[in-house]
């Protein structure tokens, strides 16, 4: 038994070994950066800016760092704001618009544009209830404008209901779809037919399980079916313990998968194959990514620098994909 599971491991090795690893290289290091160390919720708009939260440290404030450090929206009504997430889209009628997960009021926050100007003047609560355990991250799906929520609650030993998932439609009602084990990463598909979530699973104040499902999404209803593990870490490449934060997905499909620890972004296919491995260069803790720049297909990861952790980093590598989230505003 030992010998074939020996065997096994060596199978795993070579193939992991044979897949392609990418280099990100830094983009706003620790002398650079104005962000602090809780650095999250990257975000592109459809000019392919790229912000941030925790701008100069501030919890209430997101950030745009690319294509200059410079405050994009802070919450001067309630001192006690925490955006975590952040998710630009156009509506029907070409208005720019920005989604704002706040933990600790368990609400998202949306800031509009409504004259075109780059303003963002207006702002709202979009929706809100007690009952959700965060946000911790958002996902969009642009053509019905519904937002799909994503919290945790982080403890020794995890059991269900440390993490949900809610849906808010257009009009900012807001529908849990499930409760989980520790809920984090969430996206959905370009073509807006499957929503994909991740799992972890603490034992003993040790990190053993790290998964992503994928559900058939009806985007116009809000409903999930057909819920199964798309990728197991484990499995995939013995990397259970490191956490899965932000994930995105680019115009082919592929899901971009953070690993909080691990310093890397694994690229998963549709079919969820692991295709390749971006390093980063400045950043262990990634919490986040997204495709920004002029034609969206420059990755973004954010995370506490390595060499600073009381900053916030940003590492940048350039993709012959462009992101999903760039594309769907291109309208």
């Amino acid at each position: 038994m030992r010998r074939a599971l020996l065997s096994v491991s060596l199978v795993l090795a070579g193939v992991h070994a044979s897949v392609p690893t990418f280099n990100a290289q830094p983009y706003l290091g620790a002398n650079d950066t104005v962000f602090g160390a809780l650095i999250e919720g990257a975000a592109v708009d459809r000019h392919g800016n790229f912000y941030a939260v925790d701008y100069k440290d501030d919890k209430a404030a997101v950030g745009q760092a690319f294509m200059q450090q410079k405050l994009f929206f802070k919450d001067l009504e309630r001192a006690d704001t925490w955006f975590n997430a952040v998710r630009f889209n156009v509506d029907k009628n070409g208005v720019q618009e920005a989604y704002l997960g706040d933990v600790t009021n368990h609400r998202v926050v949306r800031v509009r544009d409504p004259g075109g100007k780059g303003q963002f003047a207006h702002s709202e609560v979009f929706c809100q209830s007690p009952d959700i355990l965060q946000p911790n991250d958002l996902a969009i799906a642009h053509t019905t404008g519904r937002v799909f929520l994503s919290g945790m609650r982080f403890t020794a030993n995890s059991v269900v209901g440390d993490g949900d998932l809610w849906t808010c439609d257009a009009m900012g009602t807001a529908t849990r779809l499930g409760v989980f084990y520790r809920t984090n990463g969430i996206e959905v598909s370009p073509d807006e037919k499957t929503l994909y979530l991740s799992e972890a699973i603490n034992q003993g104040g040790s990190v053993v399980s790290n998964v992503v499902h994928a559900y058939d999404l009806d985007a116009q209803a809000g409903t999930i079916c057909n819920g199964r593990v798309f990728v197991d870490f484990a499995q995939l490449d013995s990397s259970a313990s490191s956490d899965v934060d932000g994930m995105r997905t680019d115009s082919a499909g592929n899901l971009y998968v953070s690993r909080w620890g691990a310093g890397k972004i694994a690229k998963i296919s549709p079919a969820g194959a692991l295709l390749a491995y971006v390093h980063l260069a400045t950043i262990e803790k990634v919490t986040n990514l997204e495709f920004a720049g002029p034609s969206g297909r420059d990755l973004y990861a954010v995370g506490a620098c390595k060499d600073d952790p009381t900053k916030g980093c940003i590492d940048r590598y350039s993709s012959s994909a462009q992101g999903r989230a760039f594309c769907a505003q291109q309208v």
